[in-house]
């Protein structure tokens, strides 16, 4: 069974950092391609960065290019989205999702397994 679960998230002020992580089980990196998404009250959702082992590169949403890091350890089955210079409208449920890699793009917001989400606050 393939499972999400995310930790991290909290209250920061701007400028301030905060570092989620996604524990992974039931698959592996290799054959599933992993988000961070993250959607704020009357928006859309919206892609933060993604990876694909198959693809060899991570994506990242023009909002948080430069500010914003995903790694992984694949010995933990773990990923993580380091996030730096927050700002107010960084403000959103962020959310780890698993989509099977040969299905994958990186503009995708549809994946097919989501953890249950965790919440990151940015005071101005």
């Amino acid at each position: 069974e393939v499972q999400l679960v995310e930790s991290g998230g909290g209250l920061a002020q701007a400028g301030g950092s905060l570092r989620l992580s996604c524990a992974a089980s039931g698959f592996t990196f290799d054959d599933y391609a992993i988000g961070w998404l993250r959607q704020a009250p009357g928006k859309e959702r919206e892609v933060v960065s993604c990876f694909s082992s198959r693809d060899g590169g991570i994506y990242y949403g023009d909002s948080v290019k430069g500010r914003f890091t995903m790694s992984s350890d694949n010995a933990k089955n773990t990923v993580y989205l380091e996030m730096n210079s927050l700002k107010p409208e960084d403000t959103a449920v962020y959310y780890c999702a698993a989509q099977i890699a040969e299905n994958w793009i990186p503009t995708m917001v549809s994946y097919d397994y989501w953890g249950q989400g965790t919440q990151v606050t940015v005071s101005s």
